[in-house]
């Protein structure tokens, strides 16, 4: 197998953050395999990947495409050379059509008019050659995210791209989308596609990947064959310690009631209802888990819960106050604390500086301001607090939280709501782009902070952590809980039948 891709000696450092993204890395990529790269947060990937995609230039060292040295000045040049590149947060025109969103910029027309029969007939074929079947016709904000992910790919694929660089792309997919998604890659790289693959699951890096490239602090560990390596040994190599993969949870000792959810009803931007007569009481020193295949009512339960939509019927208790008409802020002072799913455009003001986020929703409290103004030093030494506890590796309280990468904006939001010492912690995919070193430590936070009295709703579409970490478990499906699971009862076939209920008939 031919070399497609060369690294030689790529370095990249960041002046305003004193950060060596990429330290002198070195490693080739076969064609037509699949190349995964691993690596804690900030271990320099997504650097690597951004240089190699012409988003950013390297201080020195150069690529080879094909033994050809390569030095590309925009995405376009990158993507005229036959790369392409998926990004974690998708960019799709919401309000547009798959076939709108695919032929983006590459429009055929004819004396100035676009032929849209033709554009969906090309659609159509280019789903037919790779295996990726999506409605032309759909508007792509209808669309759940494992379609947007297949939309993602054709709009590359439509380039008549040879190198696709998949960024993190399973952290939106539901357990169930994953399967045929990593097949879908490989049957990709049996049509020439070289493809690579950044992700911190290191099961499915094992599965669907060739070889995988471990990174750490900017540089290159080691490079191994799939098959010469598993789980363990390449967690120890992005960690640099021993990770334990169960993580030991001693039985939960219930309190007061702190949440108590009353015949909850929500109703989405359509007015159709989202979430229907939902009923629950979740005590002090207690998890909560809410399990399901994403869309099924998750985010309006969160999104009623935490004050981001209003509520249809039903009624919210805090510690005994109802709390149904108080906006965010007043149930914040209240002792609620919120990790969105969204982390870029509901937890964070990626304009801002990392100090500015930590104190987000606390700007008021009388410790960050002076008199009127904000106490800027003190704002920095909370900001400063949050990164060292939880290693938001190159970060520094001024500097920016958009040059974060996605694992450590993730820090930044879980390190300020947990840090507010709440009552009620409401945490919606708290995980999401994390490493394995990473996760292993906010699962044993949530865990402590269960055991301090904290009322802890984990709202997760990974089961293993729904099954690690809950006391109690409800699944929802099409808006309504299916029946809760205590103690043993809890496992992956009880919650897979309880998701799929109703869905499935008996031949």
């Amino acid at each position: 197998m031919d070399t497609m891709v060369e690294f030689r000696g790529i370095n990249r450092y960041y002046p305003s953050t004193a950060v060596q993204a990429n330290d002198h890395v070195s490693f080739s990529v076969k064609a037509g395999e699949v190349h995964a790269i691993c690596g804690e947060n900030g271990a320099g990937k997504s650097t690597l990947m951004n240089i190699l995609f012409g988003l950013e230039k390297p201080d020195s060292g150069e690529i080879l495409i094909n033994d050809r040295p390569v030095a590309f000045k925009s995405p376009s040049d990158a993507i005229a050379n036959g790369i392409g590149m998926v990004h974690q947060h998708f960019k799709t025109v919401n309000s547009f059509t798959v076939t709108e969103n695919i032929l983006l910029g590459i429009e055929k027309n004819r004396y100035g008019f676009l032929n849209h029969k033709e554009e969906i007939a090309f659609v159509k074929e280019l789903q037919k050659k790779y295996g990726l079947p999506i409605n032309p016709s759909a508007v792509a904000g209808s669309l759940p995210v494992g379609l947007l992910q297949r939309l993602e790919i054709l709009k590359m694929l439509a380039r008549e791209i040879s190198i696709l660089i998949l960024d993190e792309p399973t952290a939106v997919l539901t357990p169930q989308e994953v399967k045929p998604f990593l097949e879908t890659l490989r049957q990709l790289t049996k049509r020439g596609v070289t493809i690579f693959f950044i992700s911190h699951k290191l099961q499915e890096v094992l599965e669907v990947a060739d070889r995988i490239t471990v990174m750490k602090k900017g540089k290159v560990v080691a490079t191994r064959n799939a098959e010469e390596t598993n789980a363990k040994d390449l967690a120890e190599m992005m960690v640099g310690r021993e990770i334990v993969f169960r993580i030991n949870k001693t039985a939960a000792r219930p309190g007061e009631p702190v949440l108590e959810v009353q015949g909850l009803t929500v109703k989405n931007r359509l007015g159709v209802k989202a979430l229907k007569d939902i009923s629950f009481t979740l005590r002090a020193g207690e998890i909560l888990g809410i399990a399901g295949v994403s869309g099924n009512g998750q985010d309006a339960l969160v999104s009623g819960i935490a004050g981001l939509m209003p509520v249809s019927e039903g009624k919210i208790r805090l510690k005994g106050e109802d709390i149904t008409g108080l906006d965010v802020r007043g149930r914040r002072l209240r002792g609620l604390a919120h990790v969105p799913e969204d982390r870029i455009h509901m937890g964070l003001n990626p304009a801002a500086t990392i100090a500015e986020n930590t104190m987000l929703g606390f700007q008021r409290k009388s410790e960050f301001r002076k008199g009127i103004m904000i106490n800027t030093s003190a704002c920095n030494a909370w900001a400063e607090k949050i990164i060292a506890d939880y290693s938001v590796y190159g970060a520094a309280a001024g500097g920016p939280v958009a040059k974060l990468s996605g694992g450590n904006m993730q820090k930044i939001v879980l390190g300020r709501e947990v840090s507010s010492n709440p009552v009620l912690l409401v945490v919606n995919q708290p995980t999401r782009g994390l490493d394995v070193g990473s996760i292993e430590f906010v699962h044993q936070m949530l865990l402590d902070h269960r055991d301090r009295g904290v009322a802890i709703l984990l709202v997760s579409v990974e089961l293993e952590e729904i099954i690690a970490l809950s006391d109690r478990v409800e699944v929802l499906l099409g808006g309504s809980f299916q029946g809760e699971l205590t103690g043993d009862e809890i496992n992956e076939k009880n919650i897979g039948l309880l998701m799929t209920r109703g869905q499935y008939r008996e031949p």
